[in-house]
């Protein structure tokens, strides 16, 4: 089995609509594949619709928080969406994330930068807006040749020069509401070092006390020794170790399945979850 669970669809900051993730994932031979949009479930009915025979689709999140001033990323999957206090943290994140947007547009603009909040809509379409998209606009107006190199300090990394802050949900509370709505947790990239600062080994263990499921090892921003130091912690600690390709369509380089997740680890998830089943295709309309 080939099994990708870290994905981004254009309901938040990818470029392939969920129904040509799916199709995608399938043409490149996934078993299963996870749509991970940022703080949104909005991309699951037509991903659900549009599922190949032969795919199945894990539904899930990647949720905003940030710790001691660090911000990070948690995979949820296979929550229930309609769980009620889950389901308003992350329409809160949403609704910061426009005007969070808006302040990165007047920063960049302050310095120099011809960018304009019209671009940036534009870009984000129907998507819930976010850092990529401004990074996008750098790369069209020829400010920075690629996504990645807009997320350093000189530009929209944590703390950079056009960094602007949102509402961002504390990851121990993050655990507790996914688990409450039946789901499971992993940290997504938590040694991603070149975008920007990543909490300490210190941290990890103390969200694994408070019901972290696991981490997400192999992963793009994670070079060799950094995936065996997180592996030995992951033992060390009790934790799942997941791979996945953090896909973004032609916003990212990485390829769907370029990384992916061990089938047995993929049952633990699934075994563990509560609050949400995978979804087997059964050949999609392509229509939501």
């Amino acid at each position: 089995m080939r099994i990708d669970l870290h994905t981004h669809s254009a309901a938040s900051d990818g470029t392939d609509t969920p129904a040509e993730l799916v199709a995608a994932a399938a043409a490149a031979g996934l078993d299963v594949v996870a749509l991970t949009d940022h703080d949104t479930v909005g991309g699951y009915r037509q991903a659900i619709g549009a599922l190949p025979e032969g795919l199945t689709l894990v539904t899930g999140a990647e949720l905003s928080c940030r710790l001691d001033g660090v911000g990070l990323h948690m995979l949820a999957y296979l929550f229930d969406p309609e769980e009620p206090e889950l389901a308003r943290e992350r329409e809160l994140v949403r609704d910061d994330r426009v005007p969070r947007a808006r302040e990165m547009v007047r920063k960049l603009q302050a310095l120099g930068v011809p960018i304009t909040w019209e671009q940036v809509a534009r870009i984000a379409g129907d998507g819930s807006v976010g850092r990529p998209h401004v990074a996008t606009a750098l790369v069209e107006l020829g400010v920075v040749e690629t996504v990645s190199d807009a997320f350093t300090p000189e530009w929209l990394a944590d703390g950079g020069r056009a960094f602007a802050e949102k509402h961002e949900l504390d990851p121990f509370d993050a655990i507790r509401l996914v688990r409450a709505a039946g789901g499971v947790t992993v940290f997504a990239h938590p040694a991603a070092v070149k975008r920007g600062a990543v909490v300490p080994e210190s941290a990890i263990a103390r969200l694994a006390a408070a019901g972290l499921d696991g981490i997400e090892v192999d992963h793009m921003d994670h070079d060799e020794p950094t995936r065996a130091r997180l592996r030995g912690l992951a033992r060390e600690l009790g934790l799942l170790t997941t791979g996945s390709s953090d896909y973004h369509g032609t916003r990212k380089t990485v390829g769907l399945g370029e990384y992916t997740t061990d089938p047995e680890i993929y049952g633990e998830i699934t075994r563990r979850a509560t609050g949400a089943f995978p979804v087997p295709g059964a050949g999609g309309t392509g229509r939501p």
